[in-house]
């Protein structure tokens, strides 16, 4: 695809997803979804890549929703448009690399449901984060999915029906978000952040994200049954067997992502 509404670089490990309209502020247009969409369907078979950073261009990291399409249109178009922004975010959680958001600015409305649906968020010190559809009318109720599993019921709802903005360091108490930097040393922090983990095994990455996301909403002994069963697999990983080996034998593993 030609991408229009978003960049994509590589290094190393580490891929760069850039949402690139800074103009609108970076909103999920139609079209920008269908370029994430687009992307991380690639990335996802690449075994090379074990970090996605979305980071945007501009002053603020993303507006939401790109409102002047959700004017006057009819419910075919409007479930198009949460259709696919669903199945953007849930791709996130899907694919086999650790997703980090990057933010600056503003994350406003599905801009703040992006951040908080990603693994972990890094965010300078002027951030803010809101779900004002409140005020407009129109309830944030495809964020709230993402918030409210993020920073807990009592916060999220405060977030949702008063549409204020949690400046970085109180989103970052809430756990929102996992650091906080100043602006200066964001996209420094960022990278940093991504290098160390992309140090691991991206096999061991895959199964540690894919066993997170699926132990959340089970009851305790659910959750042991599944990462019990899933820890045995992964000992009989190659990665496993060779990392094993290379801490027992003091030396540096070298991972075959399998």
């Amino acid at each position: 695809m030609d991408y229009q509404e978003i960049l994509f670089t590589t290094k190393g490990p580490v891929g760069y997803l850039t949402l690139n309209n800074a103009g609108k502020i970076n909103a999920l247009s139609v079209q920008m979804i269908k370029e994430i969409i687009d992307l991380l369907n690639g990335v996802s078979n690449d075994d090379s890549l074990k970090v996605i950073v979305i980071k945007a261009a501009g002053k603020h990291f993303c507006a939401g929703h790109y409102l002047a399409e959700m004017v006057d249109a009819g419910v075919k178009e409007y479930k198009h448009i949460f259709d696919q922004c669903t199945k953007m975010m849930m791709l996130i959680h899907e694919i086999p690399q650790i997703v980090i958001a990057q933010v600056q600015g503003i994350a406003t409305a599905a801009g703040c449901q992006l951040a908080a649906w990603c693994d972990l968020v890094v965010a300078e010190e002027g951030a803010r984060f809101s779900t004002p559809g409140v005020k407009i009318g129109l309830f944030c109720t495809t964020p709230m999915v993402a918030i409210t599993r993020a920073i807990g019921r009592k916060a999220a709802m405060e977030m949702l029906i008063t549409g204020r903005e949690f400046f970085a360091a109180e989103a970052k108490e809430l756990g929102l978000i996992n650091q906080v930097v100043a602006l200066e040393k964001l996209d420094q922090t960022t990278t940093e952040i991504a290098e160390q983990i992309a140090q691991a095994s991206g096999f061991a990455l895959a199964v540690g994200k894919q066993g997170f996301y699926a132990q959340a909403d089970m009851s305790d002994a659910q959750a042991f049954h599944y990462a019990k069963h899933t820890i045995v697999m992964n000992n009989l990983s190659e990665d496993a067997q060779n990392g094993i080996k290379a801490f027992l034998g003091k030396q540096k593993p070298e991972w075959k992502n399998r």
